[in-house]
């Protein structure tokens, strides 16, 4: 099709604001879908993102619609994930469009994720359209979400588009807006082909489905290309567009968005942000490529062991459709064999977590969270760790950085005290405060990601009973004064349970585990000690104290040397079993702690 006719656009929002349901609409009026095979949250195919009312996968989609001014036009909506877990992701989607739908839901506001996803997309320099949602609710408050466009996000009120997407109200109005408001992709004028890679999906018959946009040039069925940065040239078998499903054409041309096959078998061959070029005359490579790394590891141990090997080959069944997965192998002496597996993020840790659950039908446990950090050693070398057990002896170590974000948290205004109570709880330096209107207030905070990890979302979320909300980028690495936390039980050191945390939260966080360790190992013939270290130096202690047979019940009255004769007799019993017995920790202890995080 004739590049002017062609529009290339995203929807981006905070999750539940409509987002796909609005996508669903717009499939149904372009006539992309027909009605009898439409279905709710149509572009959502796994029954996690139903349930959960989030997008985990991008879906592209090429819809053909005739304007009012009578011209048909194409219009490829490329779907992308709501979540910053998946921001490069999100960026390489935005970077293949020219607009976006910016969703604000008529009843709840701006929030959190609408400001992170605004930057990104003003980041690319695309045209945003605002899109107030949800306008047929009894509670909308419509004059107020359009104060907030302008207050918070700079974007002038009157150019934004009135809808519900769920009764139907204003879709004409949008797709007209995205005709007269985006503007059409433009060739990047190299001499050949360039196209860029914004995601990659395994299907079992074709092997890796790659799903582009091209710049420059055209592709077509046949040809040899090349994709620089994972060092691959293959020969095109086929390439298409969806409407949601696959279809074939002939050839993608400028400003088209689709998919290519080739003879590729693994996604990790793929790699996100790459360019297609051509590789008899290759173009320069469009800008904008990162290489994807973990951000938070955790180990995942089968509660049976019998299941390891099917736990292995489940991981890489979904590392097939998910290359941001990291996994290897690793072995622990209290949970048997298992894998380190890196995450994007506590999103991402937990979904990947799900799916083996119900995917696989596996019992699993994972272990306590980490974040990479960098150790700078007395040498001047830097070295990367995601778990405590590889951290190098105290001598060899110059300094200890760890990972920092960027926070938005956006909260009842009545609320604010309590929310900077738990930042500064959480290590954090609240940067500014902006009163969004009436009722909420925007705090921005820098904070180590190892403080948000766990349980730092769950208390924003009961703090202000549901109505706050978070959103956090990684900004870099600072050093800081962390230490590994050891626990030790009979002696010997436990590995499942060590962990880095920061100097002046060691103490408490090893009362808190010996004073679970404590209710879980079961007592044995002699006295246990549970005992937290840092560094050589005991900072907390629990004893499990002896289960005692009593001696001296056979004794009836009589001299009383003779009691005191049998209770020595125990005691140095006692203290020969203490010296040569072990304590077994039953698995189940390990779950049980572990669960509690």
């Amino acid at each position: 099709m004739d590049v002017a006719h062609i529009r290339n656009f995203s929807i981006i929002a905070h999750i539940d604001h409509g987002k796909t349901t609005l996508s669903d609409r717009l499939l149904q009026r372009t006539g992309t879908v027909a009605d009898r095979d439409m279905q709710a949250q149509h572009l959502d195919a796994m029954d996690l993102e139903k349930e959960r009312g989030i997008t985990i996968k991008a879906h592209p989609v090429t819809m053909y619609y005739t304007a009012k001014n009578g011209e048909k036009y194409e219009l490829n909506l490329i779907d992308t994930p709501g979540h910053v877990d998946f921001a490069y992701e999100v960026s390489r989607s935005l970077s293949a469009c020219e607009g976006a739908l910016l969703i604000v839901d008529a009843a709840q506001g701006v929030e959190a994720q609408t400001v992170a996803n605004l930057h990104l997309a003003m980041k690319q320099n695309l045209e945003i359209i605002p899109v107030i949602n949800k306008i047929d609710l009894p509670h909308a408050d419509i004059p107020q979400a359009k104060q907030q466009l302008e207050d918070i996000l700079a974007i002038p009120a009157e150019h934004a588009v009135l809808t519900s997407a769920k009764e139907g109200i204003g879709i004409e109005e949008i797709l007209e807006a995205i005709i007269t408001r985006i503007p059409p992709p433009k060739p990047t004028g190299e001499r050949s082909l360039q196209a860029l890679i914004f995601d990659s999906y395994f299907d079992t018959y074709k092997g890796v489905v790659i799903l582009v946009r091209v710049f420059n040039g055209e592709l077509r069925a046949g040809m040899m290309v090349k994709m620089p940065h994972s060092g691959k040239t293959v020969e095109i078998k086929e390439v298409g567009s969806f409407n949601p499903k696959p279809y074939t054409r002939p050839k993608l041309e400028v400003g088209e968005t689709g998919y290519m096959t080739a003879n590729i078998k693994s996604p990790r061959e793929v790699k996100v942000g790459d360019t297609v070029l051509d590789s008899k005359n290759p173009a320069g490579v469009l800008p904008g490529f990162k290489e994807i790394h973990p951000m938070v590891f955790s180990g995942i141990y089968p509660i049976n062991t019998g299941d390891y090997e099917q736990l292995k080959v489940s991981i890489a069944k979904l590392q097939l459709n998910d290359s941001a997965l990291t996994f290897q192998t690793e072995s622990s002496a209290a949970l048997g064999f298992g894998f380190r597996c890196g995450f994007l993020g506590l999103l991402h840790m937990e979904i990947v977590q799900e799916r083996l659950r119900r995917e696989f039908n596996l019992d699993i446990i994972a272990t306590y969270p980490s974040v990479v950090y960098r150790v700078k050693l007395t040498d001047g070398t830097m070295k990367e760790v995601d778990n405590p057990a590889f951290l190098p002896e105290v001598t060899y170590i110059d300094e200890i950085l760890e990972p920092i974000v960027k926070a938005f948290v956006i909260c009842p205004g009545t609320n604010i005290g309590d929310m900077m109570a738990l930042i500064s709880e959480k290590r954090g330096i609240i940067q500014t405060t902006e009163t969004l209107d009436t009722r909420r207030v925007m705090l921005t905070c820098k904070i180590p990601m190892n403080e948000i990890l766990i349980d730092f979302h769950d208390r924003i979320k009961s703090m202000t009973r549901g109505y706050g909300s978070m959103d956090y980028e990684p900004i870099g690495y600072e050093a800081s004064d962390m230490a590994k936390l050891d626990m030790m039980v009979n002696g010997e050191v436990m590995d499942a349970f060590s962990s880095l945390v920061h100097r002046s939260k060691a103490e408490n966080r090893g009362r808190l585990l010996a004073s679970k360790l404590k209710e879980v190992i079961p007592r044995q013939q002699f006295q246990i000690a549970i005992q937290a270290a840092v560094g050589g130096k005991f900072v907390a202690r629990e004893t499990i104290s002896a289960m005692r047979k009593d001696v001296t019940a056979k004794c009836y009255g009589g001299d009383i040397s003779r009691k005191r004769k049998l209770l020595e007799k125990q005691k140095e019993g006692k203290k020969r079993m203490k010296a040569i017995g072990s304590v077994d920790i039953p698995q189940e202890a390990f779950i049980e702690v572990l669960k509690t995080g």
